[in-house]
């Protein structure tokens, strides 16, 4: 009898997981897809971008322009090739632990993925530089203007932890993805109702553009910015 009521309770426990797994996707599913409109139209100031690796959404903005010099906050010494050429910088928010210590999907932990989940880690920024960057299929423009790009910085530094010289605080890793990017201290925790796409989706409200009532994938993001509407 004792095993049998072990199993049923065993047997409840997976089946209330699931449910709640799928409720999640659910709430995901029809949140993301909630369009919450850009502001009226303003002046075309600054072109930005957003990117995705299919899983991950940046925030691509120039390195340097009339109206703000990123290449003093995020130094091109920082970087493997301390090229100082580069003209556009990819911004990105996430678990320190999933950016350090898992290059690849092969290299997933069970202990990395369980504390981002339940925000029991740390958060990082990861930059990389970028000669040139164009519309593809991961890439999308959005055009801002002089106000909405302050915004956006202000929303893009804001997510940054800084020393007491007023700089972003590096993290000296060999856990670089090349030889353009780098990692910083961030502020905040990864968990499953803020994930790297959340930070991304509040960037794009920040500066007043298309965004998802919410979202945890990067798919949201991009049905508000289909490739065929930038042709």
């Amino acid at each position: 009898m004792k095993i049998k009521k072990l199993l049923k309770r065993l047997l409840v426990s997976i089946l209330i997981f699931i449910g709640l797994i799928l409720l999640y996707l659910g709430v995901e599913f029809c949140f993301a897809r909630i369009t919450v409109d850009a502001e009226p139209a303003t002046t075309a100031d600054v072109d930005i971008y957003i990117r995705t690796n299919g899983v991950h959404t940046d925030i691509v903005v120039p390195v340097e322009n009339e109206y703000y010099d990123w290449s003093k906050q995020i130094l091109f010494s920082n970087t493997i090739s301390k090229d100082t050429s580069y003209n556009w910088l990819g911004i990105g928010w996430g678990d320190k632990g999933f950016y350090l210590e898992t290059p690849t999907w092969a290299d997933l932990k069970v202990s990395t993925a369980f504390k981002a989940a339940f925000a029991l880690s740390t958060s990082a920024i990861h930059a990389t530089f970028y000669k040139n960057i164009q519309v593809d299929a991961s890439t999308r423009k959005i055009t801002i203007s002089r106000e909405q790009y302050a915004r956006l910085n202000e929303y893009i530094l804001n997510s940054l932890q800084i020393n007491d010289q007023k700089q972003p605080i590096f993290i000296n890793t060999n856990a670089v993805y090349g030889k353009s990017d780098a990692f910083y201290e961030a502020k905040g925790s990864y968990n499953l109702f803020h994930t790297c796409n959340t930070w991304a989706n509040n960037a794009l409200k920040s500066c007043g553009q298309k965004h998802c009532f919410w979202t945890a994938f990067d798919t949201g993001i991009f049905l508000k910015y289909k490739l065929e509407d930038q042709n």
